[in-house]
């Protein structure tokens, strides 16, 4: 224990028998011989030396336990292997982090029993506050020998045989809840609590203040039974007082859908968001491991979905979904090859639809200039995408920076370059398509103070939107969602990154249900393609919702 303070009103003065009130008069002389050694104590006054060494031998005891040292305390007494057994439980459960102890010498008492000792103790306990109470020792003389004469009471007067003094708590920190008021279960979001019972990361640390506000003094001291550790009475009476509650917009039936859906992807890394289009309420984000916040917080390409919103600038900028286009095999920009998965091509006559919904990588590329300047970063800007978002909790909020070369506006007409977004940046994006107006997902209500806001989507952009992405389920790369109920609508994603040849690529895929107020996102990182790995995945977290 630390900072532990014994104090018996007593200094060097005080240990040859000098100050303070004693039972007669002090006087003890020591003779001393011819060569300079002690020979022993002269009693000049009856009993007086004998009371100032039992005296003496309670300090010795009260020092060792102030000092929280149980086993010197106990070999000052008649019964040692039970005295520094009960002070060391006493010090170890109470956990003080200030020990005081005086002897009230003017109380100091002699009888046949032997010389009783008064003394208060006085303890700081974390939690708890000041415990200060009064007992007494009495030391008996044993073969020439003064010793403690322990029982549980010198400890605390209300002590029996086979008890100690404990903590029970009376208050609790606050709980992190879903939206139906239940204890959220999600690690990955409600983050850990250490084991002096703060939060070191997630809500739990973000709420760290809200969680365990009004939590001083929370726990009582109890007498208890050392073997069954139930309560025999309280010491000290604590109010109960629990910290405040944090109510988020957890779905528990969708979060259960997202987190038994990633199971699919066994040993890889994964994450599942769910968003309610109509107010941005975040209803599930389940990420696989757990520990990391990937869903909020993972910095990703998007490959493929961000094809959302460039398709987005190209119907700004007058192409409509059932304009002809090519979709080659190729697409070649100052010496860099563009290519399609697996290299697929699209017949003659194929539109802008048909482009988007089997996620023809070479149509975009070549449709670069019309996306050029700011129309890109324009086009995000109705889906919040590198804004900043007051969510509730910490999240990463994309980033679409202006591409420096034609190059890197090529790759990012496609989701590469240096375009990020998170999971839940591209369940966003999903949702502002089904709504038609960005809604910036909340977790924690009550805690958001000033939500991003951005333009709608023009009315006759976002209907295009709708029935392209339907197409792809029912006709292109998202045909793993086909038959499922709910009409969702979707867009894959298979985005490379590393150096490696060929490149490692993490598996995408977005969308929302036609039927109902959900917009999710799918992402496996290193989990292939967006069709062929997330779509069964968003197929198992769809099913589950039923």
């Amino acid at each position: 224990m630390s900072d532990h303070n014994y104090h018996g009103q007593h200094d060097a003065g005080h240990r040859g028998g000098g100050r303070g009130r004693r039972i007669g008069c002090a006087a003890v002389v020591l003779a001393v011989l011819a060569g300079g050694g002690y020979v022993g104590y002269t009693k000049l006054s009856g009993p007086d030396r004998d009371v100032t060494a039992a005296t003496e031998r309670v300090r010795e005891f009260l020092d060792a336990w102030a000092a929280d040292a149980a086993a010197e305390a106990g070999r000052v007494t008649d019964s040692p292997e039970a005295a520094s057994s009960l002070v060391e439980s006493v010090m170890t459960n109470l956990g003080p982090e200030r020990t005081v102890i005086r002897v009230d010498e003017a109380g100091v008492s002699e009888s046949e029993a032997g010389v009783t000792v008064p003394f208060e103790v006085s303890m700081s306990i974390p939690e708890a506050g000041e415990l200060e109470y009064a007992s007494r020792a009495t030391a008996v003389e044993r073969e020439g020998e003064w010793l403690v004469d322990f029982d549980s009471p010198v400890v605390h007067p209300d002590l029996e045989s086979g008890q100690t003094l404990a903590l029970k708590t009376v208050g609790a920190r606050g709980t992190i809840l879903d939206a139906d008021g239940e204890e959220l279960t999600a690690a990955s979001l409600t983050g850990t609590v250490d084991d002096g019972g703060r939060g070191v990361s997630g809500l739990q640390a973000r709420y760290e203040e809200e969680l365990t506000r009004g939590l001083t003094n929370t726990r009582s001291v109890v007498i208890v039974d050392r073997e069954s550790n139930d309560i025999a009475s309280y010491v000290t009476e604590t109010e109960s007082r629990n910290g405040e509650d944090i109510r988020t917009t957890i779905d528990p039936r969708v979060q259960q859908a997202a987190a038994l859906a990633l199971e699919e992807i066994g040993d890889k890394r994964g994450a599942i968001v769910a968003i309610d289009p109509t107010d941005g309420d975040i209803l599930a984000a389940a990420s696989r491991p757990g520990g990391m916040n990937r869903a909020f917080e993972g910095a990703y390409p998007p490959g493929s979905t961000f094809k959302v919103v460039t398709s987005t600038a190209l119907l700004k900028s007058g192409m409509a979904p059932d304009t002809v286009v090519e979709c080659p095999k190729f697409a070649r920009v100052n010496g860099q090859t563009f290519e399609n998965q697996d290299q697929f091509t699209l017949p003659e006559g194929s539109t802008f639809r048909d482009s988007f919904a089997h996620s023809c990588n070479t149509f975009f590329v070549d449709n670069r200039e019309k996306v050029s300047g700011t129309a890109l970063r324009e086009a995000a800007g109705h889906y919040g995408v590198g804004a900043v978002w007051d969510v509730g909790a910490a999240t990463y909020d994309g980033s679409v920076p202006d591409p420096e070369t034609d190059n890197e506006l090529a790759a990012s007409t496609i989701g590469q370059g240096r375009l990020l977004a998170s999971p839940l940046v591209m369940a966003s994006v999903a949702a502002t398509v089904k709504e038609g107006s960005f809604k910036q997902p909340v977790l924690v209500p009550d805690q958001v103070e000033d939500a991003h806001s951005a333009p709608p989507l023009p009315a006759d952009v976002a209907a295009s939107l709708r029935a392209m992405m339907r197409a792809t389920v029912t006709e292109g790369a998202g045909k793993a969602l086909s038959g499922i109920p709910g009409e969702p609508h979707a867009k894959t994603g298979t985005a490379e990154y590393g150096d490696a040849v060929p490149p490692a690529t993490h598996a995408w895929m977005i969308g929302y249900q036609g039927t109902s107020d959900i917009a999710w996102s799918v992402l496996i990182e290193d989990g292939g393609s967006g069709g062929k790995d997330a779509g069964p995945v968003a197929a198992a977290f769809l099913r589950g919702l039923d």
